[in-house]
């Protein structure tokens, strides 16, 4: 093992102020000749992924302790997607992954750790912190928290998506009142990310197929045993990954990384996980491209009919054999040969692992669709590309032909469809909320559960914002240019024609260059809707 970080503030008679600091928190003499760990935290008693994580990390120190380290907790901050969802809060959200990232940073860096344990569930908070882990380049693990189990209501699944569906025909009558309560009581029965593939879950996923955290965690449930006792190992784990150097350079590679777009491809994760893993194949040093996922989509097929998009939850994928036997199911397209967190490469890693269940993971030989679960669309209306679940869509949406109903908010979309003004056939257009025009990139789960709860079949979502990994349908998000920046979709008016063709990877705008050049001679850029504070900031990057 190398000369560890840690001597900086413990070794030589220099460092007496610092190890008297230690000394205040309870360490001795025996700590200081053994490694730093810190214990990177999300826990929180607001998020339902977060609220047993701090439970987590008494496993998780127990196991360095026994390994040899000396553990230290700190925590970062955690947001609930669900609860900052249809109003200003959801601003807050994709901008508070750069904070979390930059505070583990400074965190792992201003007391020389040796080694950390990154322990998180839910949207923003796992990518955040993947991205300090590749940033810090210490040994480093990480802990996911795991999925909530599915409510039951009249004998079948259900999760938090269907409660937002439920919204609207409650608003217009056509639920009692008495039903979406009964979902609001038993959709979210306890700790963990909700149960679905939505977005915490698909990155969960991802952690583990990209090898940074243990085989089997993504996928086992929130409040099992065995989530426990992954805990410790993974803490002890950690300090294993010190003494070998394994450190997260040689884990987030190209070809890892390439394994976890794979792995999602195939379970048709949330879109959101096109963001997030090329936001932390940046800060590992890998020129990730956009493009990459639909030249993968191309060839990698859909194995899981996951929630939302299909029946199945998270504990089922488990029941299955988790993401170890997906994997070895794909083992002929997937790089075998990268290293993992468990310090064992991928191939000794699901080698032996079953599927257990043919209705959760299908074979490669007989998928649910024969492209992956994410597809990358351009066109004049999104020059630089846009992205879909189209595992999701239904096969009578995969083209459509549809006049626009634009939107420059969020909340007047919701307010039309709620109102009944919007018709099959027609195309909304949620403009002015990408990274800086809302700023922040809300997601879009309001708008998208209420064409699904008020029956709207026929209707595409096409937005420079984003969606939940609960979004299903013909919703399209992430537009680029978007309109902040003078993006096609900020020139679009109520009644354009927009043409979707998802196999041939197009949305375009039916209009000539011209009038588009006319337009755009008349368009100024909107001012900031923020003057000061954190999303002035991240709206200015």
């Amino acid at each position: 093992m190398c000369e560890r970080r840690s001597t900086r503030v413990l070794s030589g008679i220099e460092r007496a102020p610092h190890r008297a600091l230690f000394r205040a928190v309870g360490l001795d003499d025996r700590d200081f000749e053994r490694p730093l760990v810190a214990i990177a935290n999300s826990y929180n008693e607001i998020v339902p992924g977060h609220i047993h994580l701090n439970e987590l990390a008494k496993f998780a120190k127990e196991g360095v302790r026994e390994a040899g380290g000396v553990p230290l907790e700190f925590n970062t901050i955690g947001i609930c997607d669900g609860i900052a969802m249809s109003h200003e809060g959801m601003k807050s959200s994709l901008p508070s992954r750069e904070i979390i990232a930059d505070s583990i940073e400074l965190m792992l860096n201003a007391h020389a750790f040796d080694a950390v344990v990154a322990i998180a569930s839910c949207d923003k908070i796992v990518p955040g912190m993947l991205m300090a882990l590749a940033r810090c380049n210490i040994p480093s693990i990480m802990l996911t928290g795991g999925a909530m189990l599915p409510g039951v209501v009249d004998g079948r699944n259900c999760d938090v998506a269907d409660v937002f569906e439920a919204v609207a025909p409650a608003k217009i009558g056509s639920v009692d009142r008495e039903r979406i309560d009964e979902l609001e009581r038993l959709a979210c029965p306890g700790a963990g990310s909700c149960a679905g593939m939505f977005t915490a879950n698909t990155m969960q996923c991802l952690t583990e197929a990209m090898g940074m955290s243990l085989p089997g965690s993504a996928t086992v449930p929130a409040v099992s045993g065995e989530k426990r006792a992954i805990a410790k190992s993974t803490g002890a784990k950690v300090v294993e990954l010190l003494e070998k150097e394994i450190t997260p350079d040689k884990i987030l590679t190209p070809q890892s990384i390439d394994n976890a777009i794979m792995v999602d491809l195939a379970l048709g994760g949330s879109t959101n996980s096109v963001l997030h893993t090329m936001a932390i194949a940046h800060e590992a040093g890998i020129d990730l491209k956009i493009e990459r996922f639909d030249e993968l989509s191309r060839r990698i097929p859909h194995l899981c009919n996951m929630s939302p998009g299909g029946d199945h939850m998270i504990v089922d994928l488990n029941e299955a054999g988790g993401i170890p036997a997906l994997m070895n199911e794909m083992r002929d397209l997937l790089n075998l040969d990268v290293m993992t967190a468990s310090g064992m490469k991928l191939l000794d890693v699901i080698e032996g692992s079953v599927v257990l269940r043919r209705d959760v993971i299908r074979s490669v030989s007989d998928p649910y669709h024969p492209e992956g679960g994410i597809a990358i669309l351009k066109g004049t209306l999104a020059p630089a590309g846009a992205v879909i679940k189209q595992s999701a869509v239904s096969e009578t949406m995969l083209k459509h032909r549809g006049p626009a109903r634009v939107f420059d908010s969020e909340e007047e979309a919701a307010d039309a469809i709620y109102g009944g003004r919007i018709e099959n056939g027609d195309i909304i257009v949620i403009r002015y909320e990408g990274p800086k025009g809302g700023p922040g990139m809300r997601e879009m789960l309001g708008p998208t559960a209420a064409i699904t709860g008020m029956g709207l079949d026929r209707v595409a979502l096409i937005t420079d914002g984003r969606f939940s990994g609960a979004t299903k349908g013909p919703c399209i998000g992430h537009v680029t240019p978007e309109a902040a920046e003078g993006g096609p979709i900020a020139l679009i008016l109520d009644g354009d024609m927009i043409s979707i063709d998802i196999p041939a990877r197009r949305v375009d705008l039916e209009l000539e260059s011209t009038v588009l050049d006319e337009r755009r001679s008349g368009w100024t850029p909107p001012e900031l809707k923020v003057k000061k504070g954190a999303l002035f900031r991240y709206a200015r990057r």
